[in-house]
């Protein structure tokens, strides 16, 4: 089928038209589930098994952010922007909380650090490595870029309250569970209170620059393939953590490592490269809000959740408590992402370094934490 050159948004609307990319993820999506499916129950290879279910949930996490991609502004750019960050996790939700249920505490822990730090650190440095280069030093002064920042800055040190507290032996050290949980409510509730703002536009007009072009495909294809890649992430995502733990043996690959860098990147950051191609687009306004919302939504939403599911489902629990060095590699991160943003211009060198830390931080687990 021919894309036309400008299609109308009723065009868009009353026939779906499929862009090549769209095919790629369509058939190679449907190709990697099957035979991840096939991996799984007919006992095939412990690391065959683990690659393949670890490729189809990267293949439905980006057919996630097409779908929500494509609705456009038809639930309005904010809403369009929360709605892809939060099904966005959807993916790595599923895998953290089977890794729950299998006891796998550590990599939860470490996949909830790692998909911030993939976000801050290597989608950061893409989007400014290869929109610096195509077009030159780029602005990230808006008014919603700044709030995120202070936003994220401000929600990843509560999260890492209940850190502090445990390394410094105050008397709540002996109180976590409880303390995460509390810790987690407030979370969910800034998240409420911060609705508002993220739902609507930004007075820069950036938003529009998001949907520059109308959605090509019906609502109904779109909500559709979103239930079917939704459904089909919780049984991957089983698939997933039931092929780590051997793979890992197999590997020689200790938990850390494989929460940071493996399954951090498979869930989540994959699916967040759209503000890499906004970048190339030189809409570098947005997309430097698009990558730190993601990051935002994991402080505020997906590690909440998963502290308070930890507890209600009975799994292994879950606290806020994470080792030195994920602490320590996370303050890092955020303060640099939030010295970037209030400096107001980024550079093609700067993402280098930030995918060059990014790099050295993933090798410093390798061994553990």
């Amino acid at each position: 089928m021919t894309t036309p050159q400008t299609p109308s948004t009723q065009d868009s609307v009353g026939s779906p038209t499929l862009a090549r990319s769209d095919w790629v993820i369509l058939g190679g999506g449907g190709v990697l589930v099957v035979l991840a499916g096939l991996a799984h129950y007919g006992g095939w290879n412990e690391v065959l098994a683990f690659v393949l279910s670890a490729g189809a949930v990267t293949m439905l996490a980006s057919l996630v952010g097409r779908s929500v991609e494509q609705l456009g502004d038809r639930f309005g750019p904010g809403a369009t922007g929360v709605l892809q960050s939060a099904l966005g996790n959807l993916p790595e939700l599923f895998i953290a909380f089977f890794a729950l249920k299998a006891g796998l505490v550590d990599v939860v822990q470490a996949a909830i650090v790692g998909s911030i730090l993939a976000n801050l650190l290597l989608v950061l440095g893409l989007a400014f490595l290869i929109g610096g280069l195509k077009h030159g030093p780029q602005k990230l002064g808006s008014e919603r870029a700044r709030t995120i920042t202070v936003l994220m800055l401000l929600s990843v040190t509560a999260m890492l309250i209940p850190s502090l507290a445990h390394q410094l032996h105050s008397k709540a050290d002996v109180h976590e569970p409880t303390f995460s949980v509390i810790v987690s409510v407030v979370l969910l509730v800034l998240f409420a209170l911060s609705l508002p703002f993220s739902l609507r536009k930004d007075s820069s007009g950036s938003d529009q620059d998001l949907h520059a072009e109308p959605p090509r495909w019906p609502v109904a294809l779109a909500v559709g393939l979103l239930a079917i890649a939704g459904v089909l992430a919780a049984f991957v995502s089983d698939w997933f953590v039931v092929a780590l733990e051997p793979a890992m043996s197999a590997l020689n690959i200790n938990q850390f490592f494989a929460g940071l860098v493996i399954v951090a990147i498979a869930g989540n950051a994959i699916e967040n490269l759209v503000g890499v191609q906004l970048a190339a687009k030189g809409n570098s306004e947005y997309a430097f809000s698009v990558v730190l919302n993601s990051p935002l939504q994991i402080a505020l939403v997906l590690a909440p959740l998963l502290v308070i599911a930890s507890q209600v489902f009975g799994l292994a629990s879950l606290t806020l408590v994470f080792s030195p060095m994920l602490v320590a590699a996370l303050l890092l991160a955020v303060i640099l992402a939030a010295f970037i943003s209030f400096d107001g211009e980024s550079t093609w060198l700067e993402g280098a370094t930030l995918i060059a830390l990014y790099a050295i931080i993933a090798v410093s687990f390798f061994w553990g934490a």
